[in-house]
């Protein structure tokens, strides 16, 4: 009997029900804002008023905060959340990154490309994403056309040793 090979699509995939529900979360580029927190990291906040340099900005709908402006970093539009590839982002900033990586990891895609490098999340179980079958959506496909994942780093390295007749190396941290 062959061994079980479930599809790999709900650990690669963002599914169109859930981009249809992140699409239609309000946003208000002018107002909403990140801001510092020492146990969440970033949480998210509208500003409410602004007296010279310093902000108001309710938290979350539960407390106000008195925050330097230079200290918020802006948000990015609905249509980025979740991002494959955190590169193309309006925000690049801290807030954000971490937002977009927290966001894909709850949804179970541990994988996120920043530009060129490839982010992985450990979630400390199995997922079915390095199974025979998972391995087949990546082979001989270009980054751009799969979601992100190791196999598509290194298919595309062994595509680049093979096409160019040169050794490509890989960087694991």
């Amino acid at each position: 009997m062959a061994a079980e090979d479930p599809d790999p699509s709900p650990y690669l995939y963002v599914s169109m029900e859930q981009k249809r529900k992140d699409q239609t979360k309000p946003y208000d580029g002018k107002k909403m804002v990140w801001v510092s927190d020492e146990k969440e990291g970033y949480l998210l906040g509208l500003i409410k008023e602004t007296k010279g340099d310093m902000c108001t900005v309710e938290i979350e709908k539960q407390e106000n905060r008195v925050v330097k402006k230079d200290l918020l970093q802006q948000v990015n539009p609905p249509k980025y959340e979740k991002a494959e590839d955190m590169s193309n982002l309006t925000y690049l900033n801290d807030a954000s990154v971490l937002h977009n990586l927290r966001q894909r990891y709850y949804a179970q895609l541990i994988y996120t490309y920043s530009g060129l490098f490839c982010v992985a999340i450990n979630p400390y179980k199995r997922y079915p994403i390095y199974t025979p079958r998972c391995m087949g959506l990546y082979r001989g496909k270009r980054r751009t056309e799969v979601p992100p994942h190791l196999f598509a780093i290194s298919d595309g390295a062994y595509m680049a040793m093979l096409a160019n007749r040169e050794n490509q190396s890989m960087l694991i941290t």
